[in-house]
């Protein structure tokens, strides 16, 4: 199974949560701390093994804001 890592534009980010709602592994998460746009964006967090982020792009496709970026190792 591909490994893979998002990044997420933290300031284009208004936390709408549709990426949280998709992720099949459940790495991503509202941030504790505000943008500049006062909102809470999303975050992701890493992990390893089963519980490791797999490079689907399901985030990224239901990302309206296109903020978030997948690659894969």
């Amino acid at each position: 199974m591909a490994k893979g890592k998002i990044e997420i534009d933290r300031e284009r980010c208004k936390g709408c949560g549709l990426c949280i709602s998709v992720c099949p592994k459940q790495r991503i998460a509202t941030s504790a701390g505000l943008n500049q746009k006062g909102y809470y964006p999303a975050e992701f967090t890493a992990a390893e093994g089963k519980d490791a982020c797999t490079g689907c792009t399901l985030c990224a496709v239901m990302c309206p804001d296109l903020a978030i970026e997948v690659y894969r190792d």
